[in-house]
């Protein structure tokens, strides 16, 4: 304990009439505010005196103390009003997710927000019913990402915490990449079903979706002045990945988008576009009315870029053609797709070695 004339911590004994004894630490260091806090327990007084004013001389204390000062409540909100402009393309999914948290940190100060109480509220998070069951490992790991860099922000930005709980909980383990591809017979039900939809846009979206293995917020969102015709591409912008990407338009995609243009709003910059053409068109239920009628279980609409994908596969391509065609940065997420070209790959080793060593029948 500090022994100087600037530098003091002691701790006083207090007694009320007909009341139980207190002993009131204070702290005294130079440059910095006095602290004080009350203790039933003498030894629990000298306890916080020797931890704190060691605290305090390392630097570590007032970042804590700030961090009592903030609830869980405010940092969401402050992330919502602050951070989340910045992610046009998360803002939905995220905002979402960060009123969830909302709803769990409460009025709980940051201070208290500790790993083991994160991990509890995964839990509740992993067993709350939701539309289709409860939610996956795949879900609960993007839930704890957004968490994360909302502690992450107010780390370096705004000096609220010094630690990142969510650094200390490891990830859930998720399941192997679904591959659910239309058979021949399921993609021919499926393109007569969307062809006699009411909805006139939703067979072309889902022949470019099929044709091209867009994701359907790149398909919905779609714009005209993306669209080349002469030279038989697409250029998207704003892709997951941040990249542009151009992607080849052909066949019967090449017509249907061809057709649309025909019979365009020119003051309409969307190719698929809503009544009154001010946003793109939700074909949510025409696509779940075609999917009824096809007789199809088990499908979503992201599950046409798997199909793009396993055609490809089986029709000869690399993983390396395949990740290029779909806009993915590695061959990572594209592996799922490896044993269905096992084929082809058997076909060039065997050609490779008839080059080499000839026809080597031993």
């Amino acid at each position: 304990m500090g022994k100087g004339v600037l530098d003091v911590a002691y701790i006083e004994k207090r007694e009320a009439k007909n009341g139980p004894v207190r002993y009131r630490a204070l702290i005294r260091l130079k440059g910095h505010p006095p602290q004080s806090a009350t203790f039933g327990r003498k030894t629990d007084a000298k306890k916080w005196v020797q931890q704190t004013e060691a605290a305090i001389r390392e630097g570590r204390y007032f970042k804590s103390a700030v961090a009592k000062r903030h609830t869980g409540e405010e940092l969401i909100d402050r992330y919502v009003q602050e951070i989340l402009p910045r992610k046009p393309k998360s803002i939905s999914s995220q905002y979402q997710q960060l009123m969830w948290w909302r709803g769990q940190l409460g009025s709980r100060s940051l201070a208290d927000i500790t790993p083991q109480f994160v991990v509890q509220c995964r839990s509740k998070l992993g067993n709350e019913p939701v539309r289709g069951g409860v939610r996956g490992p795949g879900t609960i790991n993007r839930y704890m990402a957004v968490l994360s860099h909302v502690f992450t922000v107010a780390i370096r930005e705004w000096g609220w915490l010094e630690d990142n709980p969510i650094r200390k909980i490891t990830r859930l383990k998720e399941p192997r990449g679904r591959v659910r591809f239309l058979s021949d017979d399921e993609r021919k039900r499926l393109l007569d079903a969307c062809r006699e939809s009411r909805s006139p846009f939703l067979y072309p979206a889902v022949v470019v979706a099929l044709s091209t293995g867009m994701r359907k917020n790149e398909v919905l969102g779609l714009r005209w002045k993306c669209v080349d015709l002469a030279r038989r591409v697409m250029v998207i912008d704003e892709t997951k990945n941040d990249e542009r990407r151009a992607i080849p338009l052909a066949g019967l995609a090449l017509r249907e988008i061809g057709r649309l243009a025909e019979e365009r709003d020119p003051d309409c910059p969307f190719v698929f576009p809503s009544k009154g053409g001010a946003a793109p068109v939700d074909i949510r239920t025409p696509w779940e009315t075609a999917l009824r009628r096809a007789q199809i279980e088990d499908f979503r609409f992201h599950d046409l870029r798997h199909s793009t994908a396993s055609y490809l596969a089986m029709n000869g391509a690399s993983l390396a053609e395949i990740a290029e065609v779909l806009g993915h940065k590695t061959l990572q997420m594209v592996k799922r797709y490896a044993h269905l070209s096992d084929q082809h790959t058997a076909k060039i080793v065997a050609s490779m070695n008839q080059k080499i060593f000839g026809d080597d029948k031993t």
